[in-house]
């Protein structure tokens, strides 16, 4: 896709941030690159050249600008937005699976050639997939250079560098400076044995996002449906544990201040690092367009009022795909506190369990492995019916409802269901309706929250209804798919403004800590 120039110059002379992320202006005079917004004085437009990507701006030799720190602007909402191969490459190496398993790896998730992938990244971003991975990798070691006291050896292999001398050579020029200059330069300090990343792996960072931000919904949302022992709210911030490919984490997320949210990791293994800041990248939907938002929903003279009131809302996502899929089918026709109960029962027998030094939690949701394994093993409380297994113990609910969870476990943990950062969203869609028991409404539940389809539709849900009927919209789920055809592609943020209209607690950050409650045990038997 070509970038319009005369946009550009016009984004550039108006410092507009909203395109920060979304190109980057290089200065021939200067031989650096910039996002957008930047502060300094505005080059002179015959210096101006424009990149879609990073990587694109340091192959062709330009340095990132001190100043603006261009390598710390969100990402481009393109990838949100886009399902085809390009954007899902995108996602994928966001969550570090090239510097993981390489390019190989990332073409056979995509279904390509590596030849294919490295000439459709080359044609839209003007930087094949190893050099967008290395931007990230710069990006991942210069938040290890300035917010810890890691040595350099340390930091180097910790942000995927294969050798010192690579990283050092990396690192000169993207910033013209050295790891070392960067620290100082960042009044970085303090014993690496005491309190630092080797010893405790613990990284305080700022995640950027465009203006406005509503959060009401977003970390409300995720606080109320929270499942004990995986989620918290304490000491003011949502606190949760996450899977990572080497290992397991806690983040810590606070309301956010000026332009970012102020976020702490606790890694086991700090090569997660970038997967883990890819991952509540999303949690947060931290590159989305809010302007772009408001603008294609506001059209509708139902909503404009609404968006107008609170603008900037957000989609509050998932950390863990696969996971929010089961609690999203233990969800399925019962109170929010039934869910949590169901899968807070799920946790405690199947969980992996963490050690939180800061807080309360305690587990990883369980893997869908784990779900399936659990439905072969034979009941073990006194009294237990013939035949019942300890899946059957765990979940006390119907057996047809049961029977729906356990085929949803096995359908992720034999891949007919594949919710990674590079899924389909269609063929997600098509995979999901045809297995026994999964209507629409969880359909595109997962898809709004687990994928990140922007235009996900949860147009069956009450709540959505009763909102849509008290606007003077249709009050039917089909009379009302056929209204909300306009608000594409931005549906799954009309839904977060239905909701909003709601006095549930999911619309509110409270002001204290938080204990999850649970609906009573039925005590009923399988």
């Amino acid at each position: 896709m070509e970038l319009d120039e005369t946009q550009c110059r016009g984004a550039v002379r108006s410092r507009d941030a909203r395109f920060d992320g979304i190109f980057y202006t290089a200065v021939l005079s200067t031989g650096i690159y910039c996002r957008p917004s930047c502060p300094a004085r505005t080059p002179r437009e015959e210096n101006m050249v424009f990149h879609r990507s990073a990587a694109s701006a340091q192959a062709a030799g330009f340095r990132a600008c001190k100043r603006c720190r261009p390598d710390a602007t969100p990402g481009s909402p393109e990838w949100n937005v886009r399902s085809d191969t390009v954007a899902r490459a995108m996602r994928l190496i966001g969550d570090g699976v090239v510097d993981r398993e390489g390019v190989p790896s990332l073409a056979a998730t995509l279904g390509y050639s590596v030849r294919q992938v490295e000439r459709l990244l080359c044609d839209e971003l003007g930087a094949g997939p190893l050099a967008l991975a290395q931007v990230q990798r710069a990006q991942s070691a210069r938040t290890l250079i300035e917010a810890t006291a890691m040595p350099m050896s340390d930091v180097a292999y910790a942000a995927g560098f294969s050798s010192i001398r690579a990283f050092n050579d990396v690192i000169r020029a993207t910033y013209a400076a050295s790891p070392s200059e960067l620290r100082a330069s960042a009044g970085s300090s303090g014993d690496p044995r005491d309190g630092g990343v080797p010893r405790s792996g613990v990284i305080s960072l700022r995640l950027a996002f465009r203006q406005p931000l509503e959060p009401s919904n977003l970390l409300g949302h995720l606080i109320a449906t929270g499942v004990p022992g995986v989620e918290e709210f304490r000491d003011g911030a949502y606190r949760a544990t996450l899977a990572l490919p080497r290992g397991w984490g806690i983040v810590a997320v606070r309301r956010p201040v000026g332009s970012a949210f102020p976020v702490t990791l606790r890694l086991t293994d700090v090569r997660d690092l970038s997967a883990a800041v890819s991952r509540v990248r999303r949690l947060l939907d931290l590159d989305a367009d809010p302007v772009a938002v408001g603008e294609g929903l506001g059209r509708d003279e139902h909503l404009r009022p609404l968006i107008e009131r609170a603008p900037g809302r957000r989609v509050p996502r998932i950390l863990d795909p696969a996971a929010f899929a089961l609690r999203a089918v233990l969800g399925q026709q019962v109170s929010t506190a039934a869910a949590r109960t169901h899968a807070a029962r799920l946790v405690a027998a199947l969980g992996e369990p963490v050690v939180d030094p800061d807080g309360g939690l305690t587990h990883l949701f369980p893997t869908a492995e784990a779900v399936v394994a659990a439905a072969s093993e034979p009941a073990v409380l006194p009294g237990a019916a013939p035949g019942s297994t300890r899946l059957d113990e765990i979940l006390r609910m119907p057996a047809s409802r049961r029977r729906t969870v356990l085929t949803m476990a096995t359908a992720l943990a034999d891949d007919t269901v594949r919710l990674d950062a590079g899924a389909d969203w269609a063929d997600v869609r098509r995979s999901l309706l045809a297995l026994p028991g999964i209507g629409p409404w969880t359909v595109e539940t997962i898809a709004m929250r687990a994928l990140g389809d922007p235009d996900a539709f949860v147009g069956s849900d009450l709540g959505v209804l009763k909102a849509a009927g008290a606007l003077g919209l249709p009050s039917t789920h089909p009379a009302l798919e056929r209204v909300t055809g306009a608000w594409s592609p931005w549906r799954a943020y009309a839904v977060q403004y239905l909701w909003a209209e709601s006095p549930h607690a999911v619309n509110s950050i409270p002001d204290g800590d938080v204990v999850l409650p649970v609906a009573p045990d039925s005590g009923a038997r399988p």
